[in-house]
């Protein structure tokens, strides 16, 4: 349990750290319906993860090696893929690096209900490449590994909690003291909008090169 944990850590923060939902979150909380559209956000957000996860832990299952004490061939070279495709990510992000213009469903979030903020929750955890793509591998992760159904279960939640902290801390930072975090988040809100490209770029290569290297090691 303990060395899947540590695989899975890089990955998890990888999602946490990701801007855009970061973003997205700061401004639900600043929007006309803060309390609906962040509750909402957050609980899209965490199923998205929770359930894209899950799924490719039971596909993961087609791969075979889940009985043996060493991964398979196989599941090796699905690392290893998803590992190249998050590097093309990362060259791509780099090369938008100087596009600062935030996108239109950025500017339309003010007027979201709690069920559009539910939606995107999950089509940015669950639906987006980059983040899916994290998710897989967490699944891909657990589903090859040597753990009992129970013990990948509790490593999908503590991935999915992991992954989702940086969402869930600033909703519920903002619940709990609003006035005093107001400006400081849209500081951050702001910082990110413009350095959004440069920051995925770095995490998705960071990540990238972790889930490349751990399936090179099983191969």
């Amino acid at each position: 349990m303990g060395s899947v944990l540590g695989d899975l850590l890089p990955l998890a923060v990888g999602v946490a750290i990701s801007p855009i939902p970061i973003v997205a979150a700061i401004l639900m909380i600043l929007s006309s319906n803060a309390s609906g559209s962040g509750t909402g956000f957050a609980l899209g957000w965490v199923a998205g993860i929770a359930v894209a996860t899950t799924v490719f832990v039971v596909l993961s299952g087609v791969l075979g090696g889940s009985d043996d004490r060493e991964p398979s061939t196989a599941g090796s070279w699905v690392k290893v893929g998803l590992g190249v495709v998050l590097l093309a990510l990362a060259v791509s992000q780099w090369r938008k690096r100087s596009d600062e213009q935030p996108p239109g469903w950025m500017r339309a979030i003010d007027e979201f209900t709690t069920a559009k903020a539910v939606g995107l929750g999950l089509l940015l955890s669950a639906v987006n490449p980059k983040n899916l793509l994290l998710c897989v591998s967490a699944g891909v992760t657990i589903g090859s590994s040597s753990l009992t159904a129970g013990q990948k279960s509790v490593a999908v939640v503590v991935f999915t909690v992991l992954a989702a902290a940086s969402v869930l801390v600033v909703i519920l930072g903002y619940a709990v003291a609003a006035d005093r975090l107001r400006e400081s988040l849209d500081a951050t809100r702001r910082w990110l909008q413009s350095n959004n490209h440069a920051v995925m770029a770095i995490v998705l290569l960071v990540m990238g090169a972790v889930v490349i290297g751990k399936g090179v090691g099983g191969l």
